[in-house]
């Protein structure tokens, strides 16, 4: 049974960089899948009680959370295919301009599936860019917007790729938990062993949600069945 990891997700002020409304800097927030990982379906609209009014009844409707899934899975996958339409440039000045371009709310697929061109020749060359236009004799409004513009990009991006190696080695961590419980021939003993030992957490689970959401859509419904009833007993260890 493969366990499954996923984007991360975070949230940004801009819809891009290039904006005049845009004031550095920004914090990126990271978190492990779960339910709608990416924010697919937008904030929620009625406040925060609402909010734990629906998560409840994921919890205990089966359907409900199945019905959700589907509609989370349509959307990443409209989602997917309009990111992977965009082609990023191989060079370092064009992948500047590339991520320049890019809307918040793709910013952290981009990092993810960019991470590797993320390195220090890359970020040696935006400090480059950033100091010849600091230091030029005649600087202009267009210099001055250019450089908050990679300035702002410059600090999203150095956070963001922190951030998503630190979620990297995370799921690595929630994957080898997760695997361990599933594989376990008692399940109830392992899992106190993993409370006393802090091992249970919201990752874990969000893991499993993935996996479970993964099966269903695969119409494997013994192994998603089989899931659930371990999500039941993880959900008396750790409160959500």
């Amino acid at each position: 049974m493969a366990v499954l990891g996923g984007a991360f997700a975070g949230s940004f002020v801009p819809t891009c960089y290039r904006t005049q409304s845009m004031k550095p800097p920004f914090r990126i927030g990271i978190s492990c899948i779960g339910w709608d990982p990416e924010g697919v379906l937008g904030p929620p609209q009625s406040g925060h009680i609402a909010r734990l009014e629906f998560r409840r009844r994921l919890e205990k409707d089966a359907k409900v959370r199945e019905e959700f899934s589907h509609l989370v899975r349509e959307e990443k996958e409209r989602l997917r295919a309009r990111r992977e339409a965009r082609m990023p440039p191989e060079n370092n000045a064009g992948l500047v301009e590339y991520f320049l371009e890019t809307e918040a709310r793709d910013i952290e697929f981009e990092i993810a599936r960019l991470r590797p061109r993320l390195t220090k020749d890359f970020f040696e060359h935006v400090r480059i860019e950033l100091a010849k236009l600091r230091f030029a004799v005649a600087r202009t409004k267009e210099m001055e917007d250019r450089v908050i513009e990679l300035e702002a990009m410059q600090k999203v991006l150095l956070e963001g790729t922190e951030a998503y190696d630190k979620m990297e080695g995370d799921l690595v961590l929630a994957k080898e938990r997760l695997m361990r419980i599933l594989q376990s021939k008692d399940k109830n003993s392992t899992l106190l062993e993993m409370v006393e030992r802090n091992e249970l957490s919201r990752s874990v689970l969000a893991l499993l949600d993935e996996n479970i959401a993964d099966a269903q859509q695969n119409d494997q419904k013994e192994a998603a069945a089989f899931m659930e009833k371990v999500r039941a007993a993880i959900l008396k260890y750790i409160t959500i």
